[in-house]
């Protein structure tokens, strides 16, 4: 635990460092007929690409044997259960969402949040069922990544981790506060189960790629950098995460990104 706490503070360090900030683009634009990435998109602060290449290139080929293949038997599932393990993987999310909602001042969102956790935890039956949207109380997305963009944390350099895909040392930061954090996992862990933690992980992976398949592929057949593309994809959707803007405009590539959770 010492460990990871130092892991922390160096990567926040790091990414506090006025030669890192700014590193993302203000602007983004994206060619739709070949995702072609713009002047400003390879102005993203990459200086460890060649590293970062060699592990793209290990998850490119892990996606392609093993990911892909089973994100689609996974579509091949009758609805109700796609959508049933889909809504149990966001109702484990709601205690954290909750928690960076209330760091990050939005506190009526944190109460919806909680609202919405216990309503679907019970009458929607430990999340499978989605009983809460009915009544308004929608889902949303909140991380210690973008709770640390809110407090004014930069970027740092862009890093592609293994499995996980696409990153920066921001975004590490936040993920690493989540494995520290996360409820779920520690009760898991604190009653001998910890073997869910992985299992978790690997399901929301799958359901995740699931939904972008056809994107995926299209970007990665469209592509002259395929490399590029993602780096682009990626800071597109993170842009639109920490400013909480409708993803149908600003994201319009899939975000290739496993999350711990």
């Amino acid at each position: 635990m010492n460990k990871l706490l130092q892991i922390l503070l160096s990567l926040i360090i790091i990414s506090l460092s006025p030669n890192l900030l700014g590193a993302a683009a203000d602007e983004v634009k994206t060619d739709s007929d070949d995702f072609e990435t713009t002047i400003v998109e390879d102005e993203i602060y990459d200086p460890i690409e060649g590293i970062n290449r060699a592990v793209f290139g290990f998850n490119n080929v892990a996606d392609r044997v093993i990911l892909e293949p089973v994100a689609k038997g996974y579509k091949k599932l009758p609805t109700p259960i796609q959508s049933g393990l889909g809504n149990f993987i966001k109702n484990l999310k709601l205690p954290l969402v909750a928690v960076n909602q209330l760091l990050q001042g939005q506190g009526k969102n944190a109460v919806e949040s909680t609202g919405r956790f216990f309503v679907n935890s019970t009458i929607g039956i430990f999340g499978l069922i989605d009983v809460a949207d009915n009544i308004g109380l929608e889902q949303k997305e909140e991380d210690f990544g973008q709770t640390l963009a809110t407090w004014g944390v930069g970027d740092g350099f862009y890093v592609v981790l293994p499995l996980f895909g696409p990153s920066n040392l921001r975004d590490t930061a936040g993920m690493v506060m989540t494995m520290m954090t996360d409820p779920v996992n520690a009760y898991a862990t604190s009653q001998g189960e910890a073997w869910a933690i992985p299992v978790r992980t690997a399901v929301n992976a799958v359901d995740q790629r699931s939904k972008i398949i056809d994107e995926v592929n299209a970007l990665r057949d469209n592509s002259v950098d395929y490399y590029a593309a993602v780096r682009s994809s990626y800071y597109q959707n993170r842009k639109a995460a920490i400013m909480n803007t409708d993803d149908d405009v600003l994201t319009p590539l899939p975000l290739i990104s496993i999350e711990f959770e």
